[in-house]
């Protein structure tokens, strides 16, 4: 894992996500998760998180603004910080139902993470039917992204029962000193200073390398043209795309992976793909309940791609481009509507439009922060799309918290300005989960979307079914040896 350290400088990105937040558009993400058993003691689990978050100690560290806005946000150790402010305990009355920790978890996550403190939380919560317990998490999309959060989920969980020692000294934690307005400053410059070196490192490579250096410049402009033309065609309006306002409802569909498999190999694409063509489903019969026409309606979903090599596995912060993938609504065949979004995001896919986002990201670490506010805004344009859709692989073993199996784990996006939806997705341990996040007033409706998308899997369940028994009995007549005019055996026969 890459260091962290002392007065880091926030990268245009994570800068970009302080920007586009308000007072109803909340930019932290979270999950709801269940395990086995009875709940840890309180002490037992915040020793737990105690002794590994020297692991990740940006967990630790608070946002400090420069003065007069020289720079972006610096990441500074937080000198009152208090393991017990961001780790909560609480109970429901017992036996508490998936609908009321749902409801516990939407109270949570409708409340921004307080800027002065690190942006995080973990609540504890015991109660759950079956003997079971709960652990409610959010975090602000500035520290963290989906990927690189599969990748930290070591610092709370085990692979193994018997909770194994962290890695470290375990040394008792010193923050550093608060930083003076003029060490910000330099901390800023400093930053600046680092990117023109790697700005001026590539420069190099591009002099001693000239032809791959214009090829590569010819697909960064290609891609950030791709980028500015999908800017003129906005996505089309729809009942998700209204005012919010800061309360949220969340639900929950539980799936097996394999049963995503199953679809894809019997009728072709992806995981991912099958993904996007069952919430596609779930949306068009959500729009019909609302009395919506949906002939000649293509939806598009924001699609976060991650950007991050395999040498940046780890690292805290984001590295994520975001392409619009298609949601189809007004094809009404489940396998047509399947081939539909294989095709466009084998396109997707070949474009350059992630090789795009990302010129404009290192652009933007040149700007000011006045600047890079509204750049980030027009970047993040909630017009491009109705809502974010995002499905992130998980590790496909069990997971332990203190001996405690991990059962269920649904993530939890968040809602720009506009958009009323976001769908999460996340498999772990041979199941694929959605979290579902509403704003609570748009979408009182949002049973109707959760059994949208398991009647959407179900058709295309059944049509993947119908495709390999035909190709059996397609197969089994080619294969199935013949009779002579006679009646006698065909030598294939004997």
């Amino acid at each position: 894992m890459a260091e962290t350290h002392h007065l880091d400088r926030l990268t245009s990105i994570d800068a970009s996500f302080l920007h586009n937040e308000g007072r109803s558009s909340h930019m932290h993400v979270g999950g709801v998760t269940m395990f086995e058993g009875p709940p840890p003691a309180i002490q037992d689990f915040l020793d737990h998180i105690r002794g590994r978050l020297h692991m990740v100690p940006r967990y630790r560290q608070k946002l400090a603004v420069p003065p007069l806005e020289t720079g972006r946000p610096l990441w500074v150790d937080d000198h009152s910080f208090n393991l017990e402010y961001h780790v909560r305990h609480t109970a429901l009355p017992e036996p508490v139902s998936a609908d009321q920790l749902l409801l516990l978890a939407a109270r949570v996550l409708s409340q921004r993470p307080d800027r002065a403190k690190p942006l995080w939380e973990v609540w504890m919560v015991e109660g759950l039917e079956d003997n079971r317990f709960a652990l409610i998490s959010k975090t602000h999309h500035a520290l963290i992204d989906g990927i690189s959060g599969v990748d930290l989920l070591t610092v709370l969980f085990d692979v193994e029962p018997v909770p194994q020692p962290a890695e470290g000294d375990g040394e008792e934690w010193m923050p550093a000193r608060e930083p003076s307005g003029a060490e910000m400053v330099a901390a800023g410059l400093r930053g600046i200073v680092s990117t023109g070196i790697d700005v001026a490192g590539r420069a190099v490579s591009a002099a001693t390398r000239p032809e791959s250096a214009l090829g590569k410049a010819r697909e960064a402009a290609e891609g950030v043209g791709e980028i500015l033309w999908a800017g003129l065609n906005p996505a089309p309006q729809t009942p998700l795309n209204v005012d919010i306002g800061t309360h949220r409802r969340i639900g929950v569909v539980r799936f097996e992976l394999d049963e995503f498999r199953q679809v894809k190999h019997a009728l072709g694409g992806t995981v991912n793909d099958v993904v996007l063509t069952v919430v596609s489903g779930a949306l068009r019969e959500w729009l019909h309940s609302r009395g919506v026409r949906t002939e000649g309606l293509e939806l598009r979903g924001l699609v976060p791609v991650s950007i991050r090599g395999d040498q940046e596995r780890g690292q805290l912060g984001n590295r994520i481009a975001a392409m619009r993938g298609p949601l189809p609504v007004y094809i009404a065949d489940p396998v047509a509507r399947l081939r539909f979004v294989k095709q466009e995001m084998d396109g997707l896919k070949e474009s350059k439009q992630a090789l795009g986002a990302e010129v404009i990201a290192s652009v933007n670490n040149f700007a000011p922060p006045t600047i890079l506010a509204q750049a980030s805004r027009i970047n993040f344009s909630t017009r491009l799309f109705n809502l974010i859709v995002t499905n992130v692989p998980g590790p496909q073993f069990p997971l332990y918290v203190l001996g405690r199996e991990l059962q269920d784990l649904f993530p939890i996006a968040f809602l720009p300005e506009h958009h009323a939806l976001a769908v999460a997705i996340m498999s772990y341990n041979g199941r694929l989960n959605f979290g579902l996040l509403a704003d609570y007033d748009a979408v009182p409706d949002l049973g109707v979307i959760e059994q949208g998308i398991r009647d959407s899997l179900a058709e295309l369940q059944r049509a993947a079914r119908k495709h390999t028994a035909d190709g059996t009995a397609a197969s089994d007549a080619a294969g199935r040896p013949g009779k002579s005019e006679n009646g006698r055996r065909t030598p294939a026969e004997a």
